[in-house]
């Protein structure tokens, strides 16, 4: 997407978990706690990825974007699909996308990425004429 800005990838945080996980000091069940809701975003508007399940390894991952905004209204706290963020992103000044990683077998979920998207600092500064 042309308009991402302000991106944080949190990777570091995940992998960190994951060898909290993987040397026995953090249980999969305290990892492995999707809600519901999340769960069915993951289904109806989740993009499929190549990477497998980092916890049970028995199914490809799926990422959730999640849009947060004032100018949002009703639609923030959202899942959104990758079409849906381009459009929205032509519609409004400024919002948050949060990307989480879901496996919709074992429940495992994490943030991945976070950025801003939106019209607002996209408008090329228009030169100004000796008149003005």
């Amino acid at each position: 997407m042309l308009t991402q800005r302000q991106v944080v990838d949190y990777s570091l945080q995940r992998r960190a978990l994951l060898a909290e996980v993987y040397a026995g000091r953090t249980g999969t069940m305290e990892v492995c706690d999707a809600s519901p809701y999340l769960l069915r975003a993951a289904k109806f508007h989740g993009t499929a990825t190549e990477v497998p399940c980092p916890v049970c390894r028995k199914e490809p991952l799926t990422h959730v974007s999640w849009v947060y905004g004032d100018e949002l209204k009703h639609a923030t706290g959202s899942a959104r699909t990758p079409e849906e963020l381009v459009k929205m992103a032509t519609l409004f000044d400024e919002f948050t996308v949060y990307v989480v990683e879901v496996c919709r077998t074992c429940s495992w979920n994490h943030l991945v990425q976070s950025y801003v998207l939106g019209k607002r600092g996209l408008e090329k500064p228009r030169r100004r004429t000796a008149a003005e």
